[in-house]
């Protein structure tokens, strides 16, 4: 986010060999989903095991505003990259730091993948079908969720010493960020006591809100609130729906789901998804078809938003990646460039940072970059 802003973002990565788990992230440069997270920055390769290397780290951080780091909690102690090291070569510095469970408590030094955190944070517990068991979600909630709010805290940061002139230490775990991210879900816990469990595609607190079949396929109906219910009713030529004592309250039609939805079934599998979404758009109600994946970026609304842009890679193939959601009117987010090649701006890292050519080639030569 912060690169497709302006921010010049390096990504620092060790040379090739050296972390075992290199073929997960970053071995195929020209897979969609490091495509997608690394355009934008340039990338220096630094071995952070010789202490050369830490060195050349430490000269960047002198004028950097922000570092920005995901390893376990202790890593960056025993590299003696941690908040307190860092802040006496530059005051100013932001680190940020984004960790599986937080940077300290029982199961800090844990390692957390997306699929792990769900579990714990709750998510699985009430997604899929009634009975059936947990499901995972089918995208990374808990990966993408700690990286928006550690991209939320460094923009605080970054205003906050506007005022001090310091830096500080900004945390983000998979755990926490998953369990915010449950919002109304915990919430119903935490203040009512209910304990939230599967309610498939229906929503667990309004009805109809939920899937419901047409004559060529399925779409979402979200006729929440009483305003959205009797524009429903009337759109739906059901205005009698109005005066059925077991529909009269939202709380009322989720404790009679079953039988409303069965009549909503009943009348929407005459027509098709489109005169039904048509039909109720105009009235005032939300819906709205349930798409593929090639079917979402075909929609003429998804295209009008730009949600993609195509981009030339200097291999050769076109990439298409996946814009910023957040529009600024004056100072709009760019992609400039597709990801970098491994290592490919480390020469010229190094020389901004002050080193000649003789300082490169050795250490090019000792495995230190």
């Amino acid at each position: 986010m912060l690169a497709d802003f302006g921010a010049d973002v390096i990504r620092i990565e060790p040379p090739s060999g050296i972390d075992p788990n290199e073929s997960l992230f970053a071995a195929d440069r020209m897979s969609g989903d490091f495509q997608n997270l690394n355009r934008n920055k340039r990338s220096l390769t630094l071995n952070l095991k010789k202490p050369e290397a830490l060195e050349v780290f430490k000269r960047l951080v002198k004028h950097a505003d922000v570092v920005v780091e995901n390893w376990r909690p202790d890593v960056k102690t025993r590299l003696g990259v941690d908040y307190e090291a860092l802040s006496l070569i530059n005051p100013r510095i932001i680190l940020a730091s984004i960790s599986g469970f937080g940077q300290d408590g029982p199961y800090a030094s844990r390692p957390g993948f997306d699929q792990i955190i769900q579990g714990m944070g709750g998510l699985m517990s009430v997604t899929g079908m009634p009975g059936q068991g947990p499901v995972r979600a089918g995208l990374a909630v808990a990966d993408s969720s700690s990286g928006l709010y550690a991209a939320i805290g460094v923009l605080v940061a970054m205003l906050e010493r506007e005022v001090s002139g310091r830096g500080q230490w900004v945390h983000a775990s998979l755990l926490h960020s998953m369990i915010a991210m449950m919002d109304f879900q915990a919430a119903r816990f935490l203040t009512d006591g209910v304990i939230p469990d599967q309610a498939g595609n229906d929503h667990p607190t309004s009805s109809p809100m939920g899937l419901f079949p047409a004559s060529d396929g399925l779409f979402n109906i979200g006729a929440s609130g009483q305003g959205n219910w009797a524009r429903f009713c009337i759109a739906m030529q059901r205005a009698e729906w109005l005066d059925r004592p077991e529909f009269e309250t939202e709380p009322l039609r989720v404790a009679h789901r079953g039988e409303l939805s069965a009549l909503i079934a009943d009348l929407s599998r005459t027509q098709s998804v489109t005169h039904w979404v048509e039909l109720l758009n105009r009235a005032g109600v939300p819906a709205g078809p349930v798409y593929s994946v090639p079917e979402m970026f075909e929609d003429p609304q998804v295209r009008h938003l730009q949600t993609t842009q195509d981009m030339q890679t200097p291999q050769g193939p076109m990439v298409t990646l996946l814009t910023q959601p957040v529009t600024l009117m004056r100072t709009p987010a760019r992609i400039a460039t597709t990801a970098p090649g491994w290592g490919e701006h480390t020469q010229e890292l190094l020389r901004e940072a002050g080193y000649s050519e003789a300082e490169i080639a050795v250490m090019e030569a000792d495995g230190v970059v």
